[in-house]
């Protein structure tokens, strides 16, 4: 069973709004107010006939009109709802300048990579030309000392 509807009204002074729903927090949330305006006095559940036929006929919608008036009720326009507004030039600038820096800065760090690489093999190079160069000397020193122990007796 559907819930009973009841009419409810609150005022800012110049407009005076009204919704048929089920509840006070309904109508809290229809008028979109974060406090209690029954509890301050500033809303209140209505049996005046014109209004309750008004609002009746179109449950849950909000229906205004001038404070203090008996004329025609209007259906509330729905708040409108900011659109979320894309980025700024200077975040789009922000981003493409980091963009930027980040590319530069993967290929210094490519070409500095490169440049130990080619260091690495010349010192690779070395050290083999070293090791050669010190396995020839060596040999020949263990041959001189074989002689000298040979000549030893």
């Amino acid at each position: 069973m559907a819930a009973r509807l009841k009419v409810f009204v609150t005022s800012d002074g110049l407009t005076d709004y009204v919704v048929a729903v089920s509840s006070k927090a309904k109508a809290l949330a229809a008028w979109g107010s974060h406090q209690d305006l029954f509890k301050t006095g500033n809303a209140r559940e209505t049996d005046d006939p014109d209004l309750v036929k008004a609002a009746t006929a179109k449950p849950g919608e909000v229906l205004r009109r001038p404070a203090g008036t008996r004329g025609e009720l209007a259906k509330l326009k729905a708040p409108k709802t900011a659109k979320p507004a894309g980025p700024s030039k200077a975040a789009l600038k922000k981003v493409a300048d980091l963009e930027k820096r980040l590319a530069a800065l993967d290929a210094a760090h490519h070409k500095a990579c490169g440049r130990l690489e080619e260091q690495r093999a010349r010192i690779d190079r070395e050290l083999e030309g070293l090791e050669a160069d010190h396995a020839a000397e060596r040999a020949r020193f263990e041959a001189a000392l074989s002689a000298a122990r040979q000549a030893l007796g």
